[in-house]
């Protein structure tokens, strides 16, 4: 082989190992962002679940307050009625004509 073929082989060899580094780095960088870019989204998703969870707790809040409100007026009718509701099966069972 020639002196300057030998040349040219090294020089090609060269120029190979470079672009393998620079394809290296490159690969880095991009892997580099491609996490930096994955933490921020999964931060920005972990702040909307934080977000919805507190919507959903202040919701739960209210409709439990509701609820209660509800149960508190149905106990107070019942409450209201009991002693009709009394007087009125006392009615029924002491008036019943019983045939034995």
């Amino acid at each position: 082989m020639s002196l300057e073929a030998m040349k040219q082989v090294t020089e090609a060899e060269q120029t190979t190992r470079a672009q393998k580094a620079e394809a290296e780095a490159q690969a880095k960088r991009l892997v580099a962002e491609a996490e930096r870019d994955g933490k921020a989204a999964l931060a920005q998703v972990k702040e909307l679940l934080r977000q919805a969870e507190d919507r959903a707790a202040g919701h739960a809040a209210e409709v439990m307050a509701q609820a209660e409100q509800a149960c508190a007026a149905l106990r107070k009718r019942a409450e209201e009625r009991l002693d009709q509701a009394a007087d009125t099966i006392v009615g029924r069972v002491v008036k019943t004509d019983v045939h034995c």
